[in-house]
């Protein structure tokens, strides 16, 4: 029998990030600042929205005794439908999403292969640029119940992020490879150092 800390943690499959802010905290709205990403969850991911589904349940079931011996009927849930909620969005397209947030920093790191013991072995990810909104991961999520101001549900803790595959960038910014891909500089480099050196 898991314990109850289990029970509301979910190591999710292979998802989208997007509005991420895992390497610096931001503070959004004049909030306390944290580190956060959005999740995005294929809706084909049966398994992934199953576990979450279970540890929000779990979750809610720890909030009884903060709300009352009760679960509240307007119970605020994390996991949103992206087709109903951001339907002009193609990213949020076919997904389900969630807002995962700390105030620590997660753990940030890729796979590099297998020990002797068959175990995956990582390796920590410091660049901020390594990980954005758009890439692939997978991520550690626990779920808690929360009653702040007469608001009553259960939020998303982020733990650690896992990336596994580079995706075409979200929120609007391009690279520097797709906005200059197609420029001549040919003639800008060429010539005298310093021209470019000072």
């Amino acid at each position: 029998m898991a314990n109850d800390n289990q029970s509301t943690k979910v190591i999710t499959g292979k998802v989208r990030l997007s509005y991420t802010n895992i390497f610096e905290p931001q503070s959004i709205n004049g909030s306390e600042e944290k580190y956060s990403t959005a999740i995005l969850i294929p809706k084909s991911d049966k398994e992934t929205l199953r576990k979450i589904k279970a540890a929000i349940d779990a979750a809610a079931e720890q909030g009884k005794a903060q709300w009352g011996g009760k679960i509240p009927a307007n119970l605020k849930k994390p996991l949103r439908d992206g087709d109903e909620e951001r339907p002009d969005d193609e990213a949020y397209a076919g997904h389900y999403f969630l807002n995962a947030s700390s105030k620590n920093k997660p753990g940030i790191a890729k796979p590099i292969g297998r020990g002797a013991d068959g175990k995956t072995k990582f390796e920590e990810i410091t660049d901020s640029t390594e990980v954005y909104s758009g890439c692939y991961a997978k991520v550690s999520i626990n779920f808690y119940p929360f009653n702040t101001n007469g608001n009553r549900g259960i939020a998303a803790g982020l733990n650690n992020v896992v990336k596994v595959q580079d995706g075409e960038a979200l929120a609007g910014r391009a690279s520097v490879q797709s906005d200059f891909a197609d420029e001549d500089f040919d003639d800008d480099i060429g010539g005298d150092d310093e021209d470019y050196l000072n």
